[in-house]
């Protein structure tokens, strides 16, 4: 039987939680994507409802709307980090789970089980908040969001993650809440950094949205971003595994 101590049950829950829940047997793989995939359509929730929220609320005001936005999107991912940590490592993004795999911190097999999970964890995660929202719960959006200057600002956004998550090494889940609460501010994109993320707000004509047309180039951004980050970090600190 696996422990804690051994390198693959360790990897599932320490990339991204500081402190893991001391567990008494491995979890099974069924129960870690049900984790992923439930934490990622709360990630969705909060990023769609709160840009609806703060729409609805602010009067026409696009800079009160994304500072309601933000706020609830870093403060949510905080939480879902802590909570789902323990249980799946609570990546919620593809490329994350790419890049601990590519890191032999996580294993190849299981990185397909999660990017589905996390998929599709983030279009019904839409789909609810348009419900509840009371918005036909099937759209898509017509947000225009193009060009080099929005893909390089994906780059940008998904490699500051990306550093965040392989270099800090204390309070990490505050450090995610933080940034992504920042990047929303600091590129032109409002930071998907998510390719998960990024096909969900597709199917969004709300605030939050993106046109379906616009998706591939943002894609390519965050993963140039995220190579870059994984290779950097691969130079400046190689995994414990590696080292081993």
């Amino acid at each position: 039987m696996q422990t804690q101590k051994d390198p693959v049950l360790a990897s599932q829950v320490a990339p991204i939680v500081a402190a893991p829940v001391a567990l008494s047997a491995p979890i099974s793989l069924a129960k870690r994507t049900v984790s992923e995939g439930l934490g990622t359509a709360l990630l969705l929730a909060t990023v769609v409802g709160s840009g609806i929220m703060g729409e609805r609320l602010s009067a026409g005001n696009a800079a009160v709307a994304l500072l309601a936005n933000s706020l609830a999107t870093g403060a949510a991912l905080v939480a879902l980090i802590l909570t789902f940590g323990p249980f799946s490592g609570a990546h919620f993004n593809p490329l994350v789970t790419l890049a601990l795999a590519w890191r032999k911190q996580f294993p190849w097999r299981e990185v397909a089980p999660y990017a589905v999970a996390q998929v599709l964890g983030a279009l019904v995660g839409v789909w609810i908040t348009h419900y509840i929202f009371e918005l036909p719960v099937f759209m898509t959006s017509a947000r225009v969001r193009t060009g080099l200057p929005q893909w390089g600002s994906e780059a940008v956004a998904t490699f500051g993650l990306l550093a965040v998550i392989l270099g800090c090494a204390k309070a990490k889940p505050f450090a995610i809440g933080a940034y992504i609460t920042a990047a929303y501010w600091f590129t032109s994109s409002t930071s998907f950094a998510n390719p998960a993320v990024t096909v969900a707000r597709s199917l969004t004509a709300t605030f939050s949205g993106i046109r379906p047309h616009d998706v591939p180039g943002f894609v390519v951004g965050q993963v140039v971003g995220a190579a870059l980050a994984t290779a950097l970090f691969g130079w400046l600190a190689p995994s414990t595994r590696e080292e081993r």
